[in-house]
């Protein structure tokens, strides 16, 4: 198919679904700019939680789960390749010019396993997560709760990421340990 054809599909079908979800949940999404979301993209908005987008073009198959009160801000020109989940409980913050490669997921959140029940009554653990602005993430990585990611940043593919990254850094995650380097700017 035509790729303008094909962007102008998901072009009217993205705002069809964005009015859809907006007179749902009306303070449950916030968008400006140009979004181009594939028809397969799932948007889910459960109570209070909000998602904020300017810009967002995403893939096939990219889930993005909002839960109540909780928030997901996506910055302008970002964009979510094939495959890419967000699962929000607390809050996901996700700066301009930020790329996903295929299958990266996103948790702000792990199973309570260690209150009674825990596991069997939904109890959860959560810390906000940060991406900065002119990131880069490979293929299937996972970013984990708590997570600080700086600006201009590049995620080697099949990464965990748990943590604090500094600005200007490239990680590579080898098989039993982590590098980071200062990302040289010449």
């Amino acid at each position: 198919m035509n790729r303008y054809l094909r962007g102008i599909i998901c072009l009217v079908v993205t705002y069809t679904r964005f009015i859809g979800i907006k007179l749902i949940h009306w303070k449950g999404l916030y968008f400006s700019g140009l979004n181009i979301l594939s028809p397969f993209t799932e948007i889910e908005i459960r109570g209070t939680g909000v998602i904020t987008c300017n810009g967002l073009k995403t893939r096939s198959g990219t889930k993005i789960k909002v839960r109540n009160n909780a928030a997901i801000n996506i910055g302008k020109g970002s964009a979510l390749s094939h495959w890419c989940m967000i699962v929000c409980h607390e809050k996901v913050q996700i700066g301009e010019n930020v790329q996903f490669g295929p299958n990266v997921l996103i948790f702000d959140h792990d199973h309570d396993f260690r209150a009674v029940n825990g596991l069997k009554n939904l109890k959860y653990k959560t810390s906000p997560i940060t991406i900065g602005n002119n990131v880069w993430i490979g293929a299937n990585t996972v970013i984990l709760k708590g997570t600080r990611i700086g600006n201009n940043c590049i995620i080697g593919a099949g990464s965990v990421i748990s943590g604090q990254i500094k600005n200007d850094t490239l990680v590579i995650q080898k098989r039993n340990n982590t590098e980071y380097q200062i990302l040289d700017r010449k």
